[in-house]
Order: C-alpha cells, then structure tokens, then sequence
C-alpha cells in the first residue's frame, strides 16, 4: 500500500481538490490518498507545517505528504523533497520544512528540477503529483532533483528560550476548530528549561498557574463540570505543544480561546519559570 497525504489550503468549495486527487489517480490507480487538511490557512506556511507535524507521525514510514501551501515556483522559492523521519515530503521551499525539521537533520533533501521534463503548461501541482507518484512508487529522489543541504529557514516565530533561562517566549501558531490556540511552544523545551522549577503561562495581561493533564481535569473537585464550562486552561496537546484552550468550548455557547481571550494567530505567549 503506497499512501500519499494531502495539506493544502485550497479550501473545498472548488473543483482543485478534487481535480489534485484525479491528478495522482491518473498517474498511479494504486495509491491510497489520504487529506490530512484543506483548510490552511492561506499562504500560512507556520500553520502548514504545525499541521503537517502534528500529522504525520500517525502514518507508516514511506508514505509521501504532498503540501500544497503557498507551491508556486518563482526565483526566490524552489520546489524540494525530503526525506526526513523516515517520511517523504514535497512542498514549496518556504520556511515549512525548517519549522518542521528544527531537531532531526533530515536524511536527504533535492531541489526538484523535472519542471522541464513535463508538458507544456503544466501547474505547479502537476509537478507535485509527479514527484508525489514517483515516490509512492519505490523511486529514488535523485532521479527528481538535485540533492541540496540547506533549505529556506524562517526565525520570526520560533520559541525562544530567555538568556537568563527564566522564560520562553513564543507564539500562537495554529487555531484549531474549537478555538483552541496552539503555541509552538513545545513539552520537551519546557521540560528541558524547567530543570524541576514551576512555571506558569502569561499571555494578553493574563496568566495561567498550572497544567491542565487533561481538558476536563481540574484540580478543585468539589465543583460540577459544569461549573467548569467557559474556565480558561492550559494543556500539552497530543502533538507535544503547549495549547491554551477554554473548557468545553463553543463559539456559539461558551465561547473560545480565541473569542474569550482575545488570542489570535502570531500573538505572543510566554512561559514563566519560578525561583526554585
């Protein structure tokens, strides 16, 4: 079984989606695709590669993630694939794949240069599928580019860990459909930081003192959950990311961390660490 995932922020209202899927089926009938989102944001690279990593784990090794954020070829963006985890993925060289890869080295990375190879007028996203085939097919990524050992880094919204160790600062990279505001601040930064020490999480003016294990674990049990209902909490989300969230949330009810907290993408969290 040869699978190919799908991110993108095509959205689904139109024929593309679609018309991708057509695409890979016509040049490999076997394949299995999988749409991991559609949803992206658009041309939110940051937001594609959260995505991608909290995704693709789930999937045997070999299978290929085909992102189609933000693809299209210019002089200052090439097209890559990679070989990283034991995964292949193929995407824009936009800043996605540093986010994704800041502590394994990937095993193999190629500038893709088969452009030239395809009919005339072909998209952006007909060269992906080619690639995206290819691989699903047991090919060697030497046959599709050139192999490269850099690729495009983005530093504006990475977690950074305070010269005094009293702090991380990072920020809100992904809101999900709950409203929950996930950080790219991740467990095993905090833990590494931490050293034992207590911390909280300070945000817009206000703080949360503890970690919720859970969404519905509150440590006060003398109440009803539902007395909960609306509480703001702070979580480890199963992708390992510090994520604030209200409980049982509900734009149309409750409300939501984003609604209620006034958090939105690119805003600034930090993690405060206490005097041991």
């Amino acid at each position: 079984m040869s699978i190919i995932t799908l991110t993108t922020d095509f959205g689904l209202k139109d024929h593309f989606v679609g018309a991708l899927k057509g695409k890979i089926l016509s040049e490999y009938r076997e394949a299995t695709i999988v749409d991991i989102s559609h949803h992206v944001d658009l041309f939110n690279v940051s937001e594609a590669s959260y995505i991608i990593g909290a995704a693709y784990s789930s999937f045997p090794q070999g299978t290929v993630h085909l992102i189609g954020v933000d693809c299209e070829l210019t002089k200052e963006c090439n097209h890559v694939a990679m070989l990283w985890n034991g995964h292949y993925f193929i995407c824009a060289d936009n800043g996605i794949l540093s986010i994704l890869t800041q502590k394994i080295v990937p095993e193999k990375i190629v500038q893709i240069n088969i452009h030239n190879r395809l009919p005339e007028g072909s998209s952006d996203t007909d060269v992906f599928v080619t690639v995206a085939c290819h691989l699903a097919k047991g090919g060697l990524l030497n046959v599709i580019g050139k192999e490269i050992t850099e690729i495009k880094e983005i530093n504006e919204l990475q977690a950074v860990v305070a010269a005094d160790n009293k702090s991380i600062k990072g920020y809100v990279v992904y809101i999900d459909h709950f409203g929950n505001c996930v950080t790219n601040i991740s467990k095993r930064m905090v833990k590494e930081v931490a050293k034992g020490r207590d911390f909280e999480v300070a945000f817009s003016n206000k703080n949360i003192k503890s970690i919720n294990t859970g969404y519905s674990y509150f440590a006060a049990k003398e109440r009803t959950m539902k007395d909960y209902e609306g509480e703001k909490l702070a979580i480890f989300n199963e992708a390992g990311f510090l994520e604030i969230a209200i409980y049982r949330s509900n734009p149309l009810t409750v409300g939501t961390a984003k609604t209620l907290l006034g958090l939105k993408f690119r805003d600034v969290v930090n993690v405060v660490f206490r005097a041991p």
